[in-house]
């Protein structure tokens, strides 16, 4: 039987990365447990798998402490 992890496990032990989930428990909105069935797949492939119906949920690891103001100012040009 595949490990089931929290979702605070899954961002440490695959980090920045892609992860297709399964047997996914929610904790409100957020993913609380689930099982990693993929970590070698692009979010363009899990998407896929899920639109063709399997059980997968696709998700980025990105820790909750992700500078989002680099990002937001990466995208704004002020020349």
């Amino acid at each position: 039987m595949e490990k089931r992890m929290t979702w605070k496990e899954i961002q440490e032990t695959y980090p920045d990365q892609w992860v297709g989930l399964s047997e996914v428990e929610w904790n409100g909105g957020s993913v609380g447990t689930a099982v990693v069935k993929y970590t070698d797949k692009t979010s363009d492939e899990l998407y896929d798998m899920q639109i063709d119906g399997q059980d997968v949920i696709t998700k980025y690891t990105t820790p909750q402490n992700f500078p989002y103001g680099q990002v937001l100012i990466w995208g704004c040009d002020k020349t």
